[in-house]
């Protein structure tokens, strides 16, 4: 979960150089290319059907291109990394109840109740860094506040709503795609639908400072072929709302983290939904191996 919070960072740190389209954009393709020239290389099979890529292909939609647009659209406009990554921190309460629906998942009491302990850390480290917005002048003019703060809500809802939906569908029809080559199709099936959106609502020209190439790599190496990787792994071996506990570790990591490179502040109070969060994890895990 470290690996996957620093992502949110990552994505701040490259703001300033990429809109957030291109970003992805560029990121999802030099990302597809390296992993497919990574099959062979490991000797994994492709797809073996128009079916599996069709499946790949929502799953990459849902996962990276809702999940990870509304984040980076909603961080280019000003919203902290922080209060992004708390509102997509509630994914583990929708994921743990939507499986219980949709793949039968049993929902013990032992794991509502770490549900609840996780809810109870995100609210904290909620109410302690502050403010919604980084910098509201650095971005819009003093009047357009509220807009922008309705607006990087709104675009950080439709992260939670995709990612959520993503990991129960790969959870549901992907267990039986291989994971690299599933992952190229994910990847280009993204860019390619960012591509014309790019083109069409983004002009400004991408800016490769030395600062810019160390986020793009430190996000196609680390995150898009190493966290990804491992998510698809832990969904294909374990329960969705298990997996999805994890998730709750993020929001206390990315404040840290925004704190220490952005000066985002945290206090005790969040110290304190840290300890709440990584509770409600250890439960989840706990109702899942009792069974």
């Amino acid at each position: 979960m470290f690996l996957w919070s620093t992502g949110f960072i990552g994505s701040k740190l490259g703001a300033p150089y990429a809109e957030p389209l291109t970003f992805l954009c560029v990121r999802f393709a030099i990302a597809a290319v390296l992993l497919a020239l990574l099959v062979p290389m490991l000797k994994e099979s492709w797809l073996r059907s128009w079916s599996q890529a069709g499946h790949a292909a929502v799953v990459g939609l849902l996962l990276h291109g809702l999940y990870l647009g509304g984040v980076f659209i909603a961080i280019d406009r000003g919203v902290n990394a922080s209060f992004s990554a708390l509102i997509v921190g509630l994914q583990p309460l929708l994921t743990v109840l939507l499986a219980a629906v949709w793949l039968k998942e049993p929902l013990s009491i032992l794991k509502i109740a770490g549900i609840a302990l996780g809810l109870v850390g995100v609210a904290l480290v909620i109410n302690d860094p502050g403010s919604i917005i980084t910098d509201p002048a650095a971005v819009l003019n003093a009047k357009d506040v509220a807009t922008l703060d309705t607006l990087g809500i709104a675009f950080c809802v439709l992260a939670l709503v995709g990612i959520t939906v993503g990991t129960l569908y790969q959870k549901r029809y992907c267990g039986q795609i291989p994971l690299v080559s599933g992952a190229v199709v994910q990847y280009a099936a993204v860019a390619i639908v960012l591509y014309p959106m790019m083109m069409a609502f983004e002009h400004e020209p991408l800016q490769w400072s030395p600062t810019f190439i160390f986020a793009m790599v430190w996000l196609v190496v680390v995150l898009s072929l190493g966290a990804v990787l491992l998510l698809m792994r832990l969904l294909r071996e374990g329960e969705a709302g298990q997996v999805a506990s994890l998730f709750y570790l993020v929001p206390p990591l990315v404040a840290v983290e925004a704190w220490l490179l952005f000066d985002e502040q945290i206090g005790w109070v969040g110290i304190a939904g840290f300890v709440f969060c990584a509770g409600g994890v250890a439960t989840v895990i706990k109702a899942g191996s009792a069974r």
